[in-house]
């Protein structure tokens, strides 16, 4: 994708910013919804934001708004060749937001026949998934990395544990080793931060799994690899790659901000952490209630308008970018109790967005979660987080909400199981 350079009276090319709120401040604030109240009380329920220096967005925070533009494909496309400040330069083709957000060849960034032709894979390949045999495998990774630290009476539950947890997990599934495991995740991190190590950072994330691709055809096996390079809806190997970047991708960031949000609950929520000792609430509610206080994306890139259109009372012209605020929507007003609380059991958040683009791997995703949270609880009964839930701080990113650590002292365990039969 050649995009010529901004010229130099460009926002994008200085520091110029829009005089806009940034998303990612919003994201990365202690409190998100305070932020997105402020910009419903500025906008309503579709506002005007940042995303960064120069680049302007609409954030759209209305629950019934948000189900208008996923189900209104023929208005709201989301293939991003359709962005006019993409077209017209007004984003630098060095952009850390494009990793996330630029058009590839898979189902992310097509409509109608073409996206149900591409989603046709994802939804066969999730479906051939054996999940007693993969809880099986998440617990043993979940062991061997508890028996890790164990000994030690401390650990940090999001990057010795959580963040690595899904990762793993989901590689194993596409016939990678924990090695190279450990190196998508690094890749990873990168790609969805959006910062400048954002597109070196996916260029060797789409290098490891093309090894693996190039291995497979080889020497098949019995994983995902074999089964995307098989599938006859994916016609080269460039929509079998972008297949594979994005499940692997979509299964692993999500599921880490999904499990460190439910182990936050469960050891700074009073209903929760009862439970530890006997409460009522329990890890289902808490996965429940994580979905719609701080959801996997907190943020989805993106819709971009075909023709100029009203939505919440503002007025969208033809090209423009839209994000779906998730994370607002599930606040929004119009849904939720004043008190923001949620009923137990209640799964009508946005966690999963909606309409054609509706995440298809909800059963893994929560499989993963819910196996990777009670092992944890199970194995450190008493573990407690060592700062204060105040002081929780968040990984920089206009899209996820993930926190930098979480803490905790427990008693240490010597010879803890590791899951595969030993001890240490």
């Amino acid at each position: 994708m050649n995009h010529p350079l901004p010229p130099p009276s460009c926002p994008a090319r200085g520091g110029h910013t829009t005089g806009l709120l940034p998303l990612s401040e919003a994201v990365g604030s202690s409190d998100p919804q305070a932020a997105y109240r402020r910009l419903r009380e500025q906008w309503g329920s579709v506002a005007k934001v940042e995303l960064e220096p120069g680049v302007p967005a609409w954030l759209v925070m209305g629950y019934r708004e948000l189900l208008t533009i996923t189900r209104q494909e023929q208005v709201y496309s989301r293939d991003a060749r359709n962005w006019r400040d993409l077209n017209d330069g007004v984003v630098s083709p060095d952009s850390g937001l494009l990793p996330m957000m630029a058009w590839r060849a898979n189902v992310v960034g097509a409509d109608g026949p073409e996206h149900r032709r591409l989603r046709q894979p994802l939804d066969d390949g999730v479906a051939r998934i054996d999940q007693r045999r993969t809880r099986h495998q998440v617990e043993a990774v979940c062991a061997q990395l508890i028996a890790g630290f164990s000994a030690r009476g401390s650990a940090d539950l999001v990057n010795e544990y959580a963040t690595i947890v899904p990762m793993l997990s989901t590689a194993s599934l596409f016939g990678l080793d924990s090695a190279e495991g450990r190196e998508l995740l690094n890749a990873l991190i990168a790609l969805v931060g959006s910062a400048d190590d954002s597109q070196s950072g996916n260029r060797h994330f789409e290098e490891i799994l093309a090894d693996t691709l190039r291995a497979r055809r080889a020497e098949p096996a019995d994983d995902l690899t074999t089964a995307l390079l098989d599938h006859p809806n994916l016609r080269d190997e460039v929509e079998q790659l972008q297949s594979m970047v994005l499940m692997v991708s979509a299964g692993n960031e999500t599921v880490t901000a999904w499990i460190s949000h439910t182990l936050r609950l469960m050891l700074t929520d009073p209903r929760f952490a009862a439970r530890m000792h006997g409460g009522r609430l329990g890890v289902d509610d808490a996965l429940d209630e994580a979905l719609w206080r701080d959801p996997p994306m907190n943020n989805v890139p993106a819709r971009y308008a075909l023709r100029d259109t009203e939505l919440g009372g503002q007025q969208i012209r033809r090209g423009d970018v839209l994000i779906l605020g998730i994370g607002a929507a599930n606040g929004d007003p119009a849904v939720r109790a004043p008190d923001g609380g949620v009923e137990p059991g209640n799964r009508a958040h946005l966690a999963f967005s909606a309409g054609a683009h509706v995440c298809p791997a909800q059963v893994p995703a929560r499989l993963i979660t819910r196996t990777a949270v009670n092992t944890v609880l199970h194995l450190l009964p008493d573990m407690k987080l060592s700062i204060p839930a105040r002081d929780v701080a968040w990984r920089p990113s206009p899209w996820t909400r993930v926190p930098v650590s979480l803490p905790v002292d427990f008693s240490a365990r010597y010879g803890a199981d590791t899951g595969d039969g030993t001890s240490r």
